[in-house]
């Protein structure tokens, strides 16, 4: 078997090996290669001369190219070999020949570059041409659905309409997006106030006596699975990101799934209500009114949709925020809701008309919110970021006025109690801090175990209990903080968690496409 230079492609008259790549070269033209750049040139490694192998051979026999086998050729040959004998001033030098070598060598690897590069570009413009596609299909399938709803929903086809005047679309139609925000007016803070006093009285009253049909800490230990449904989403792209509970009848279940899919279940019939699709990304967020037939759902694509049950359609879309939304919570009137985005922005939005009334970032952080919701009386509320703050907000005067620092990573949740006193967070440092809203300060840390995850944080109605969803599912006694429940049912993450009425049930949501319930 013959040797041949890994840079000449040739025979080499003095072989040597690489013990770097093992790979043999010319011994003058390695040489050379290693004074201009000194790696070995097959791999970029590191490489000296003294490294470098002799291989003993016998003297090798260059084969003649193909190309000079030819009449002409050898021709050609026999008088460069006359002139070279009258004239060796004439004949080439092996120096200069070493130099068109490496040049053709270095060629060699960057055309094998280049054309690497093309590939690349030539899948990624094609990959883009299919996209392309798709959507211009989708946008024309878009208008001819929405040319045939026009019609039967009485709908005049809409004028352009200036920047300056906002605007949304009746029923039927997709809401046009906003252009302006409306502002917080004396009607709509005053009516936030008076909802805000009816609250608090309403708060007074119970005082710190719970309900007699809470279920007791004793009993609640002794829960355990009793129903598990898999078929809600998707199999294909598997996956529950969000889940809640109707609050007049928890026997309804909102889900949210990684499929784009939103899913209404009833708890008792064991069947699916209703399944909800305009998602054009995974639903990570889900909110089901508690007086009306009405949920409300948030996604990456950036929009917030208002759905209807009953029709099983979207009547409103928000067009709050310019990046994901991550973050949905529903003010105590029923009528706005609150969002946070990874634009950094948080954003109160009316839901009958898809109007943006306010929407504010705290530009001093520059850093994108993860969470959001409302303290019980709905004049303050939290947001999480993703440099693991949790800041305080005055809904009236738009402004921060509280920030508990103290997690480390991306805040995950956030849950307000029922009485307003506390407030949980969790964050991607496998840890649940408790804070007093009324003395600003983290009063009671839970150390999770290593690479906890928390995902969902939830009291029950009455704050009695508080709920943490994650890498398990776990129960704690408000006050005592101790647990009184582990579930570790789910095979995969859990995203959710919900009580029933009076903690007469547990339900869950995760990864694995399954939604869990357990009760005695």
């Amino acid at each position: 078997m013959s040797l041949v230079c890994a840079i000449s492609n040739e025979v080499p008259e003095h072989p040597c090996v690489s013990p770097v790549s093992n790979q043999v070269f010319e011994r003058r033209l390695i040489e050379k290669y290693i004074a201009e750049n000194g790696t070995d040139p097959m791999n970029g490694q590191p490489l000296s001369e003294e490294q470098l192998v002799d291989i003993k051979v016998s003297h090798p026999i260059r084969p003649k190219a193909p190309s000079a086998t030819s009449i002409p050729a050898i021709l050609k040959s026999l008088q460069d070999e006359w002139v070279s004998f009258v004239n060796p001033e004439e004949l080439p030098h092996h120096l200069h020949t070493d130099a068109v070598m490496l040049h053709s060598f270095t060629l060699r690897q960057q055309l094998q570059t280049t054309r690497q590069e093309l590939s690349h570009a030539l899948y990624q413009h094609d990959a883009a041409c299919r996209v392309i596609a798709r959507l211009t299909k989708e946008v024309t399938a878009a208008r001819e659905a929405l040319a045939t709803l026009k019609p039967q929903a009485g709908l005049v086809a809409p004028q352009a309409v200036p920047a300056s005047q906002p605007t949304a679309a009746g029923a039927g139609g997709e809401p046009m997006e906003i252009n302006e925000q409306v502002g917080m007016t004396p009607e709509i803070i005053q009516k936030l106030q008076d909802k805000a006093t009816i609250l608090t009285t309403e708060r007074k009253k119970r005082g710190k006596t719970v309900p007699e049909e809470l279920v007791r800490a004793e009993d609640l230990s002794k829960y355990r699975q009793v129903a598990s449904h898999a078929g809600l989403h998707s199999a294909s792209v598997p996956g529950i990101l969000a889940l809640d509970l109707c609050p007049s009848d928890t026997n309804k279940v909102l889900t949210g799934g990684a499929d784009k899919n939103v899913v209404v279940f009833d708890k008792n019939e064991e069947q699916i209500v209703a399944t909800l699709k305009g998602h054009t990304k995974k639903v990570t967020s889900v909110i089901y009114h508690p007086s009306q037939s009405v949920v409300f759902s948030a996604s990456p694509d950036t929009t917030i949709r208002v759905w209807s049950v009953t029709a099983g359609s979207c009547v409103q879309v928000v067009r709050a925020h310019e990046a994901g939304v991550t973050g949905l919570s529903l003010h105590a009137t029923g009528d706005y809701l609150l969002s946070s985005s990874e634009d950094q922005y948080w954003a109160f939005s009316d839901i009958q008309t898809g109007r943006v009334l306010t929407k504010v970032t705290d530009e001093s952080a520059g850093c994108a919110l993860t969470c959001a919701q409302f303290h019980p009386d709905g004049l303050i509320f939290g947001t999480g970021t993703a440099d693991s703050q949790i800041k305080i907000w005055d809904l009236k005067e738009r402004t921060n006025v509280a920030n508990f620092p103290g997690h480390s990573g991306p805040v995950t949740s956030i849950a307000f109690s029922e009485n307003g006193y506390y407030l949980a967070t969790g964050a991607q440092d496998s840890s649940l801090k408790l804070w007093d809203l009324r003395k600003l300060k983290n009063f009671k840390t839970i150390t999770l175990d290593n690479n906890y995850e928390v995902k969902s944080l939830v009291f029950d109605q009455s704050g009695t209990y508080l709920a943490v969803g994650g890498s398990d599912i776990r129960v704690y006694i408000c006050k005592q903080w101790s647990e009184v429940l582990n579930f570790t049912d789910h095979s995969g993450l859990v995203t959710g968690v919900a009580f029933g009425e009076n903690a007469q049930f547990l339900t869950s949501a995760g990864m694995d496409r399954s939604l869990k319930f357990y009760s005695l």
